[in-house]
């Protein structure tokens, strides 16, 4: 009896050990920000969710998927505008995996076609754009190539939560140009602000001098208000203007007095 189990324990023992590294093989884990895409023997036969899951050596494959949102740094690209300008653009995407079965199944790669895709399609969209648009509306340029690389990618499984401009590089010809005209444009608002104060200084002149003519002596107190108040600091000096008529009135007065 002893004999047979110790022969039954040396056919069997190597098998079990076998097994037991088999099980052990076989268990992968998924994490929480995971998914696992399973093929039996060559076909897709579903989506695991996160834990220990038994995967089958030679017959069974499993490709992990992380389904956190991912930013994409899209590479400096040359574009030419609407206008026909040169810039330099770069941005961001911010992307998912919303069916991890479709993302391995639909695309190769689906995280190198996503980035070649905006790439792509941000050099369209600001080929389609003026310069002074691509400046002043950036978030409405963005959208668009967020709802163009959104529609795309969504047959791969891959939805787009947002897409930002982070840098709009001119050449420095340009540079100089705007700077021109924006200094031009400071100079005509410059202009137009003074020659407004201008206008209304006159009518408050027209509508002073209006008042005095129509008040009897308003001009004369004015005159005397005038003189009172350069007088209070003795360091000016007051001209008067005597028409010559009234040199030769007052010469006139003085020679009949010597009379």
């Amino acid at each position: 009896m002893g004999v047979f189990a110790a022969l039954i324990g040396f056919i069997f023992g190597p098998f079990l050990v076998i097994v037991m590294i088999l099980v052990v093989i076989s268990i992968k884990q998924i994490n929480e920000y995971q998914r696992g895409v399973m093929f039996t023997l060559g076909k897709y036969s579903g989506t695991k969710m996160p834990g220990w899951r038994i995967v089958i050596p030679i017959f069974q494959s499993m490709q992990k998927v992380d389904i956190r949102v991912k930013a994409v740094d899209v590479p400096d690209q040359e574009a030419l505008t609407k206008d026909n300008i040169s810039v330099h653009i770069n941005a961001v995407i911010y992307y998912k995996v919303s069916d991890a079965s479709r993302a391995i199944i639909q695309v190769e790669n689906f995280y190198y076609a996503t980035s070649q895709l905006a790439q792509t399609t941000m050099r369209n969209i600001v080929g389609e754009t003026t310069l002074d648009k691509l400046l002043q509306n950036r978030e409405e340029v963005s959208i668009s190539i967020r709802n163009i690389v959104e529609k795309l990618t969504d047959p791969w499984g891959i939805t787009v939560e947002n897409v930002e401009l982070k840098d709009i590089l001119l050449p420095e010809n340009m540079k100089r140009t705007i700077a021109k005209e924006a200094e031009a444009e400071r100079e005509r608002r410059a202009v137009i602000i003074k020659a407004e104060g201008e206008v209304q200084a006159a009518d408050n002149l027209a509508s002073a001098a209006r008042t005095l003519a129509q008040s009897p002596g308003a001009l004369h107190l004015r005159t005397l208000q005038s003189i009172n108040d350069l007088s209070s600091d003795q360091s000016n000096t007051t001209i008067w203007m005597v028409p010559v008529e009234g040199l030769e009135a007052l010469k006139g007065i003085a020679s009949l007095g010597k009379k």
